[in-house]
């Protein structure tokens, strides 16, 4: 069962600890079954109730999983890298449209905003003991939240959208407890979701946003928490729709535990309207980051939510972080003053782009989706085969196994970099690509 591993220990932490080393060095590996609970105590000479605690401890950090009369195995190793892991090496003269960056020309200078919190921070130095939110930053995100029509609600900043959502999830769950996300998704929260020990229910969406009926499926199988994007989804760049946000807020009326995060992803980027689903139930977080429209590197997002969880996110900072740093908000604060975005013409920029892709694409027969944000999906047949010839071809895609978990292949296209001239021979070798492999025969 067990092989030559003898798990050892005579109380329960001892025991939990015993086999999570054992997990590390890859002693234990991902599926092996371990002993029954009475076996294991009579093997060690303690209290099955020893053990059973034991086990316990190890469920709720995620290392086993119990399938009742099955037994207890070791958990799946968690996918902290895998997707991340997948990508295609760009050699010298291909163009990269896989990154998912944002196009630099539509990004803010930072000079004045840096300098202007250098001279405050000289003037105030940020010290231990000071509140975390600096007041201006708080009066301007809580300002633009109520014109979107985002519930009222304390905030908190982290150090990104992965990083609130993450403290969210970790604030109301527990090890083996569902979520449902939407598939195709975000690469990086589908690998959070199990390196935290929870277990991921695909959600199928449309342009509108996830579907209905799909998000009702998976609450009632017992999803407790439900991850949506309201605009610019990663990778098919769906909003929703004031209709499809009206259907989602029926279902999860009927669910009011349910545990609901919205990750604002097209913030200042897109110019389709917010239709927040929050306040239907009883906690709730809404995430708004900067990296898109404002650049990755200033690592600053802004989450309000109910006050339960806004609490918790907050007490759990304080006992790591402390707070996120302070010249950050006072810059990201002297942007949002300033206007140093205008969010109507970077939406233009990218959706020239994207619409200007899709359209060649659907002339040459092939189906593109991109409704907001900088990303084109294309659903094709073959995912490895396409990904191959658009790189011979002199185009790097992102390979679709990064967002998917059980929606068909496909490929990822950021439109970031792309000029008028690039759309037609993009296209080009996107059909090509797409359409089936020469049958080659040989002698």
């Amino acid at each position: 069962m067990l092989g030559e591993y003898r798990i050892a220990g005579r109380r329960a932490s001892e025991i939990a600890a015993s086999v999570e080393r054992a997990v590390g060095a890859g002693d234990l590996e991902p599926g092996q079954l371990l002993p029954p609970m009475r076996e294991l105590a009579t093997e060690l000479g303690v209290n099955p109730n020893t053990v059973a605690a034991a086990y316990r401890t190890l469920r709720e950090r995620g290392v086993i999983e119990t399938a009742g009369r099955r037994g207890s195995r070791i958990r799946p190793r968690p996918a902290s890298t895998a997707r991340g892991s997948i990508r295609v090496d760009v050699p010298p003269g291909v163009r990269d449209l896989g990154a998912g960056n944002p196009d630099v020309a539509l990004l803010p200078p930072l000079d004045a905003a840096l300098a202007a919190a250098a001279r405050r921070h000289s003037k105030q130095p940020g010290l231990y003991g000071h509140e975390p939110l600096d007041a201006e930053f708080v009066r301007l995100a809580r300002a633009a939240m109520d014109a979107d029509g985002v519930p009222a609600g304390p905030l908190a900043a982290t150090s990104g959208s992965l990083d609130a959502i993450e403290r969210v999830l970790a604030a109301h769950l527990r090890a083996g407890d569902a979520v449902a996300v939407e598939d195709p998704g975000w690469g990086s929260l589908l690998d959070l979701v199990p390196a935290l020990g929870l277990t991921v229910v695909p959600v199928a969406l449309d342009d509108d946003g996830p579907l209905p009926e799909e998000v009702e499926r998976a609450l009632s199988a017992g999803a407790r928490a439900l991850v949506v994007t309201d605009r610019a989804q990663n990778p098919t760049g769906a909003a929703l729709s004031r209709r499809r946000a009206d259907e989602l807020r029926t279902v999860l009326a009927r669910f009011p535990r349910t545990l609901l995060i919205e990750d604002d992803h097209g913030y200042a980027i897109v110019d389709q309207p917010l239709h927040p689903l929050a306040g239907v139930t009883d906690h709730w977080a809404y995430v708004r980051s900067t990296a898109k429209a404002y650049g990755p590197d200033l690592r600053v997002a802004v989450l309000t939510g109910d006050d339960v969880t806004v609490d918790r996110v907050r007490g759990r900072l304080a006992l790591g972080p402390g707070w996120v740093s302070r010249l950050l908000q006072h810059t990201v604060a002297h942007l949002w003053a300033s206007d140093a975005v205008d969010p109507v013409a970077v939406a233009r920029a990218y959706g020239e782009r994207r619409d200007a892709l899709i359209g060649a694409l659907a002339r040459r027969g092939v189906r593109a989706r991109g409704r907001s944000g900088m990303n084109v999906w294309v659903t094709v047949p073959d995912e490895t085969g396409t990904v191959t010839r658009l790189l011979h071809a002199g185009w790097a895609v992102a390979p679709g196994a990064r967002f998917r978990l059980s929606s068909p292949p496909g490929v990822r296209l950021t439109v970031s970099d792309l000029r008028r001239a690039d759309i037609e021979p993009l296209a080009e070798a996107v059909a090509s690509a797409v359409g089936p492999m020469p049958v080659r025969s040989y002698g």
